[in-house]
Formats: C-alpha cells, structure tokens, sequence
C-alpha cells in the first residue's frame, strides 16, 4: 500500500475522478437550469422527468457492480476495457443532451433516454473506478488518502465544469470532459493494480446486504446525501434569483465551494489521524450546518457574503468527499470481502448516491413549484420558500445524520474505523 499512497501512484489512480466529477456538475447542477431558462421546460414537469430517469438509473447500479467484481476475477484488463466503453457512451451523451438533435415532437422521449444513458455511462465508469480503489485496501489513514487523491482530482474537474460554461460555452466544456476522460483513463492503465484474489463467488449483489456494519453506515450517508443533493439542485436558482447575482457570480461562487473542498482535503486527513473517521466526518457536518443556517439568512445584493458561505460549506464538503468512501473500503474488509464483493458494494453506494439526486430534483422542484416559485422570481414571499428550501432543509436533514452517526459511533465503533 505505500506504493499507492505515494503522490505518483496516486495521481495515476486518481485523476479519472476528475472527468466523472467534471460529468456531474452539467449533468446535476446545470442540466435543470439550462432546460428550465434556456428551453423553457416546467419546473414540475422537469422535476418529474429527472426524478423517473434517475430512479430508473439507479436500478441497475447493483448489476453494474455485479458486472464490475465479474470483471475483476477475470483481470485488471478486462476492468480497464470496460471503463473505456463507459467512458465513450459517457461523453457522446452529454453532448446530445445538451445539443439535442431531435425534433420537437421527440423532445421528451429523446432527452430521457440520452439522460438515462449518460447517467448509467457515469455510474458505470465511477463503480469500476472506485471498486478499484476499495481492493488497495489499507488502515484508516491510508483508504483516506486513496480516496481523497480520488475525490481531490475530482474536485479539479468540478472546479473547471463550474467556470468554462461561463468562459466558453457548454461546447467548450464538454469537448474539455472527453479530453479528461481519455487522459485519465490512460492514466489508470498505469496505476497501482490491486492483489489478485481467488474470487469464484464473486459478484453477489446480495452479500453487501448481509453485513449490518454496511447497512448501518449506509443509512448515515443516505440522510448526509439527501442534505447535500438538495443544494446541489437549487444554487444556481438561488444565486439568480434569490441573491440576484448575475455572471460572474455563479461560477465564481461555485469555484469558491469547490476550490475550498480541494484545498481542506489535507486538512481533514490530519483530523482523520488525530480523531477517526467518524468524528472527523461529525464535524464537517457541524460545519456544514453552521454554513447554511448562514446562507438562509441572505438577500438580493448579498453574493459577498453567500462566498464566505461557499467557502465554509466547501470546507465541510471535504469531509463529505473523503470520509464516507474511507468508512466504506473498511467495511468491506472488515467483512472479509475485499476483492470479491467491492463492485457490489459500491454499487449500492451508488444507488443511494443516485435515489438523492432524483429525490432531490424530484420532489424538491414540484415543491417550490407548489409553494409560487418559478425560475425569475422577484415576489418575496416565493424566494423566502427557495431559501428556506434551498439551505434551512438540508441543516434539519444534516443534524439528523450526525445525530445517528454519533449513535451508531457510539454503539458500534468497529463499523467505523
């Protein structure tokens, strides 16, 4: 393991977290606003199409892991071929979606579909990316610092999906997403391979099932997951209106949130060395909370101060990046798995990750629909929803996780280091 926690080895494991990071902030933050402004679609309409096409998305994430640890008892190679298809269907989907080909009349039936296919593209490349990283193995400290070369990277790229839109157009930005895709792809075909294990069962989508650590944990990251989905559907609904804050505001602040997870990654390891993982990731909970109540509070002409919120709330993204996928890769071998079930696991992972993106633009949309929002809002009484909806929800939804997390830490420190 000291090999893959060297910063050359961990680059080359990593820097594929970059282009699949890169997919999400178009694909989950400007998607609905870009076929809510610039399209003209309903919020509830939008609300429902992203929700059916996210459910139907997640569904076949256990298969994909199921596909991933098949794969792996074959050869890293095989691995390594089928990252490469994903990432193909990946980048050509993204660029249907958001220069769509179709007619009006196929409007609808066109978007879902590509939608559903990049989605699934995404997820398949991220669950043989991340399997992977959950074989190396290793202590407390060093799963963290697999997984924050990982999710580090990862932010790199999110930081440049959240400004080329506004530099050079989504054109730009997605031809920039195919290039990371080939570059970081070439760049796991270098990195450290995991230890062969003699896996004849392996793939069975049920086993993750079976281990209460796994359940237990999972259900933490499911409530902390729904708290951040949330905000991640709403800022830019938010920053235009709610802050009326026009370009270069959005990517500014957005860079200012992801930039701030980069640079605090080091700093949560070093919590990591002196608390755990559990109250390392307790307290970026706290922080988040304390960054959002703030956010709550702000009005028309106040994006200054929302960038000391982006920055505090990057900060507690951090922890939410490294620690849960650290927990996870313990879990796992702590239930004797590692090298046989992880694509399982991690496909799971993947379908909570997926059910509070769609349960998020789902459910989240048709509400603020309901309660008088609509994209260029000005009455009062329809931004103090989007607020409230926007940063006083996932406080309540974060409290709850760390509540429970502290319980289950508590009761059951095994699972959770």
């Amino acid at each position: 393991m000291s090999a893959a926690a060297d910063a050359g080895a961990g680059w080359r494991y990593g820097l594929l977290g970059a282009p699949v990071a890169f997919a999400s902030v178009p694909l989950y933050v400007h998607l609905p606003h870009h076929y809510a402004q610039t399209l003209g679609w309903p919020l509830a309409a939008l609300g429902t199409l992203l929700l059916a096409s996210r459910l139907a998305d997640a569904l076949i994430d256990p298969l994909l892991g199921r596909w991933v640890d098949r794969l792996h008892a074959r050869s890293p190679g095989r691995v390594l071929a089928f990252g490469a298809g994903a990432a193909v269907v990946m980048a050509l989907t993204m660029w249907l979606l958001f220069f769509p080909p179709w007619p009006a009349a196929l409007q609808w039936p066109g978007a879902a579909l590509t939608l559903l296919l990049a989605c699934a593209s995404a997820s398949a490349l991220a669950i043989a990316h991340q399997g992977w990283g959950a074989r190396l193995g290793g202590d407390a400290l060093q799963r963290g610092r697999i997984v924050a070369w990982r999710e580090g990277l990862g932010l790199a790229g999110v930081l440049a999906a959240s400004v080329t839109p506004e530099l050079a157009g989504y054109a730009a930005s997605l031809a920039l997403c195919a290039l990371l895709l080939g570059m970081g792809w070439w760049a796991w075909t270098a990195a450290p391979r995991p230890q062969p294990v003699a896996a004849a069962d392996a793939g069975d989508w049920r086993r993750p099932w079976q281990q209460a650590a796994f359940r237990r944990l999972l259900a933490v990251f499911a409530l902390n997951g729904i708290a951040s989905a949330i905000p991640a559907t709403l800022v830019l609904f938010y920053i235009a209106d709610r802050l009326q804050a026009a370009a270069p505001w959005p990517g500014l602040l957005l860079a200012a949130y992801f930039g701030a997870a980069a640079a605090a990654l080091p700093l949560w390891l070093r919590a990591v060395a002196r608390w755990g993982l559990a109250r390392s990731w307790m307290a970026g909970m706290g922080l988040s909370i304390l960054a959002f109540i703030g956010a709550a509070a702000l009005d028309a002409g106040d994006a200054p101060w929302f960038l000391a919120v982006c920055l505090a709330a990057g900060a507690a993204l951090g922890a939410d990046l490294a620690l849960p996928g650290a927990l996870l890769s313990g879990v796992i071998g702590r239930a004797g798995d590692r090298g046989r079930h992880d694509g399982a696991y991690v496909g799971w992972w993947q379908v909570v990750t997926k059910l509070n993106l769609a349960l998020a633009a789902g459910a989240v949309l048709p509400l603020l629909a309901a309660l008088g929002y609509q994209p260029g809002e000005r009455d009062p009484a329809a931004l103090a929803w989007l607020a409230a909806v926007y940063a006083l929800l996932p406080c309540a939804l974060k409290a709850l996780a760390a509540l429970l997390l502290w319980r289950l830490w508590a009761a059951h420190p095994e699972d959770l280091a």
